[in-house]
């Protein structure tokens, strides 16, 4: 029986949702198969990216802002020492990607390697210069008299832009980066992005959210981490509760 491209399409979003996102396009072809609907898996697939529908909880390859080396480059400073003995001395920063069914967002913040405190933030639906370049702002506006922190990050374009080595420049901060395509080198902000995912990202239905609600869930959940979230390398306090205990936050 022959059904219209929309037809179709509104029958794949409904099978999809019937089955809370967990259904990837060759599970939603066997469906549309038992309703006597035979169309292919390149179809289905086809479909189901148009319509931005992707299963929750699925692992996606991370997000790669690396477009070759057209702009310099820095040495690797850090050598995969994230410990610092006082903060705003070695900043760590990256960009994340969060696919929901709305569409995509990006998470952009740095981490002070004294206690993991995410210094600053910014949220976007576009991984554009305006992203880092925000956030860095605002991690500047942190920084006391003669605090001059190291920042790492990886290869990527945005730590290449005039914009960022401006700021770079201007602020007297050092650059450091890691090798081509080796994650070990900034491990310490991977470990973020994997807790971060893992503790409100994954596993979770975000069909129906909107990408405005995503980015108020995303911005609490930092917020949280900041001031809530627990870590036994600090003595079962959140970092601002660390910070507050040494005298370094109000």
């Amino acid at each position: 029986m022959p059904y219209k491209h929309e037809e179709i399409r509104t029958r794949i979003e409904k099978l999809f949702t019937e089955n809370s996102g967990r259904y990837g396009y060759r599970r939603i072809q066997v469906l549309l198969r038992k309703e006597g609907i035979r169309i292919s898996e390149k179809v289905v697939r086809r479909v189901m990216q148009g319509s931005n529908l992707i299963v929750i909880g699925k692992k996606k390859r991370k997000y790669s802002s690396y477009k070759g080396e057209a702009m310099p480059g820095a040495d690797n400073l850090i050598e995969r020492d994230f410990q610092a003995e006082s903060p705003n001395t070695k900043w760590l920063t990256d960009i994340t990607e969060f696919a929901i069914p709305a569409g995509k967002i990006y998470l952009s913040p740095i981490i002070d390697c004294f206690d993991g405190l995410i210094t600053s933030w910014s949220i976007s639906t576009s991984p554009d210069a305006d992203l880092v370049n925000s956030m860095l702002d605002r991690a500047i506006e942190t920084l006391k008299e003669g605090e001059k922190p190291l920042v790492h990050s990886d290869r990527g374009c945005h730590y290449r832009w005039p914009g960022w080595l401006s700021r770079m420049e201007i602020k007297g901060l050092r650059r450091s980066m890691s090798k081509k395509a080796c994650t070990p080198d900034n491990a310490a902000c991977e470990g973020f992005f994997g807790r971060l995912k893992n503790e409100m990202f994954y596993d979770r239905s975000w069909i129906g959210v909107s990408i405005d609600k995503f980015i108020n869930v995303l911005d609490d959940y930092m917020v949280w981490y900041n001031e809530r979230r627990i870590k036994l390398s600090l003595g079962g306090m959140s970092p601002l509760e660390y910070r507050r205990s040494l005298g370094l936050a109000a």
